[in-house]
This record gives structure tokens, C-alpha cells and sequence, in this order.
């Protein structure tokens, strides 16, 4: 696997929501790391989090395991953002 920037997770993971929840690229892009997501966001119910779950492991190539998966999470873009980042080696 290619070595991730911090832009391109950026913009991988704002591309891979925009994909799986169908929203649009203008949408996303007004995310900040406040913007919350689950609870907020009506595309991201119970069974869209199994595809985003799937999507973040074949995109960024690791593992969730079940201890890591909580509310805080999917609480806010930036939560979501620092958890990938911290997966993959950037935190």
C-alpha cells in the first residue's frame, strides 16, 4: 500500500463518505472536524455504519476490531478522521 498524506487521508475519507452515504462531493467538503456525523447525518443509519465499517478496512487497508468500534467514533468528522489517521500510523 502507498504511503498516506495527511491531505490524502483528507480527501480519501471525505470522497469514501460521499460514496458510500450518496452524498454529494460539495457536501462533504463543507465538513469541518466539528460537523457531526451519526445522529446527524439521516444517509448514516445502523446499516449504513456496516458499509462505512467495510469501506474505511478495503479503502485503508486495516482491521476495526470490535474494541475499537464506540460512539465517539462516528461522533464528528474529525473523530472519525484522527481514528483513521491513528490506524494508519499518522497519530
Amino acid at each position: 500500500m502507498s504511503q498516506i498524506t495527511s491531505a490524502s487521508l483528507d480527501a480519501d475519507l471525505r470522497a469514501l463518505l460521499a460514496d458510500v452515504l450518496g452524498l454529494t462531493a460539495a457536501r462533504v467538503a463543507g465538513f469541518t472536524e466539528q460537523t457531526p456525523l451519526f445522529g446527524a447525518l439521516p444517509e448514516l443509519d445502523s446499516m449504513a455504519v456496516a458499509g462505512l465499517f467495510t469501506a474505511l478496512e478495503d479503502r485503508f487497508g486495516f482491521i476495526l476490531e470490535e474494541d475499537e468500534i464506540d460512539g465517539d467514533l462516528l461522533e464528528t468528522y474529525g473523530a472519525l478522521h484522527a481514528f483513521v489517521a491513528r490506524k494508519l500510523g499518522h497519530a
